[in-house]
């Protein structure tokens, strides 16, 4: 299929340039209800799109459609012609398309090494290892095993292929007592295979359900300062770096430029933030984006200061910068708050949150928070029906991080985050 597009393409007239994304995948997937296992499931896809570039009056314009198994090649080249259509209708600026680059890769993952039917058996056990409370159980689970040869090949000679092992568990945690029932939602990704690890995290969602069922809203106003997870930095940290995105500068829709203070005044950590291609342990780690362009880790924060951007190819030539190509991992640097100083004073740590809410423009973050607990300077508190809300600046100003890191999806950094004036209410 991929050579007879390829040729239709070169031989069609009118097409400046090309570029195919191919993603073929395979996939182990089982569904349990409470512990009974329902349904097995393997499957194999390819995902086909197909880029056509036209040159007209000194502008560059481009179209994509997909491409289905069902596709005869009379409609193949009803599609290009289609997309040829619409790319001449487009009025970009031209850029210089990657070229002449090869390369064939695979991610380091343990997964590889296991037996699929073992691994889904070994999950499973690990998932159900947390079920141990009396008025607790998982209501369902459903895990999926993935095996991706992503592909970009494009007309200036660009040929990329990368292998990626990645899984993920999607997991119902409930609460039932005194005919009550409280449930938690839990999407778990991995690219490494580590049973004690996933036995943790879900017996911590096991205990966070329970507690949603204990949790009562505060009976007086609680003023202390606000921890933040990684799920919330995930947001926070992906939020500043996308105002220091090529395509924003271009755009004159960036909040932060080069030179400019993050944090105004710091009393806390300084933030330094790079955002990268490969990451250990990330799902969205990879080795070149969609365009083909080889990704480079950049540096766009360092001690609370803009100090770089990073964008795609396209928007890299725009504005005369190098390109690093769509990195789609960040790295933050961990910072000095040590989990012992954490516990010498009241805190009010989220643990569930509806999303953080961030406003970079209006210098706002807050959020609905679900799940929280209140140290008391003893002991954790569950509470629930409260919000956050306070001063972007403020927050990021006082910002504290933990010197104990994790890895959460596309987010390497802090496991947690303090912040002062943030009101609860």
């Amino acid at each position: 299929m991929i050579e007879k597009i390829i040729n239709i393409l070169k031989s069609t007239d009118g097409i400046t340039d090309y570029r195919l994304n191919i993603t073929e995948r395979k996939s182990s997937e089982v569904f349990f209800v409470h512990r009974a296992l329902e349904t097995v499931r393997a499957t194999d896809t390819t995902d086909i799109k197909v880029t056509v570039f036209v040159l007209h009056d000194g502008k560059l314009g481009d179209a994509t459609f997909s491409v289905y198994s069902s596709y005869d090649e009379e409609k193949i080249k009803n599609e290009i012609e289609a997309a040829k259509k619409k790319a001449s209708l487009i009025d970009n600026a031209p850029y210089e398309l990657p070229s002449n680059e090869e390369l064939f890769t695979e991610q380091p993952s343990n997964l590889a090494e296991y037996d699929k039917k073992q691994l889904v058996s070994d999950i499973s056990k690990a998932v159900f290892a947390a079920s141990s409370y009396e008025d607790g159980s998982i209501n369902a689970l459903e895990i999926f095993i993935y095996k991706d040869k992503v592909s970009v090949a494009n007309s200036r000679g660009v040929s990329k292929t990368e292998v990626r092992h990645t899984a993920m568990i999607e997991a119902i945690p409930t609460w039932n007592a005194d005919g009550e029932s409280v449930e938690l939602y839990e999407c778990h990704n991995f690219t490494e295979f580590d049973a004690a690890k996933i036995t943790a995290e879900i017996d911590m969602r096991m205990r966070e359900v329970r507690d949603r069922y204990l949790a009562k809203a505060p009976e007086k106003k609680i003023e202390a300062p606000v921890v933040l997870s990684a799920p919330e930095l995930t947001q926070l940290f992906g939020e500043l770096a996308y105002e220091l995105n090529y395509a924003g500068v271009y755009n004159h829709s960036n909040a932060f430029s080069r030179g400019d203070e993050i944090q105004k005044a710091p009393s806390g950590d300084l933030l330094s933030v790079t955002m990268c291609g490969r990451m250990q342990g990330s799902v969205r780690s990879a080795a070149f984006d969609g365009e083909g362009c080889t990704l480079l880790d950049t540096e766009i924060i360092k001690d609370g200061v803009a100090c770089d951007y990073f964008g795609s190819l396209r928007y890299a030539s725009y504005l005369g910068e190098k390109p690093t190509g769509n990195l789609g991992c960040i790295r933050v640097k961990a910072g000095t708050l040590d989990e012992s100083e954490l516990k010498k004073a009241p805190y009010f740590r989220c643990a569930s949150m509806s999303g953080l809410q961030l406003d970079i423009y209006n210098d706002y973050i807050g959020g609905e928070v679900r799940l929280a607990y209140y140290f008391d300077g003893e002991r954790e508190i569950p509470v629930t029906g409260i919000s956050i809300s306070g001063k972007l600046s403020d927050a990021l100003s006082s910002m504290r991080l933990s010197n104990t890191e994790t890895v959460y999806e596309n987010y390497s950094g802090p496991d947690k985050a303090v912040f002062k004036g943030v009101e609860i209410i």
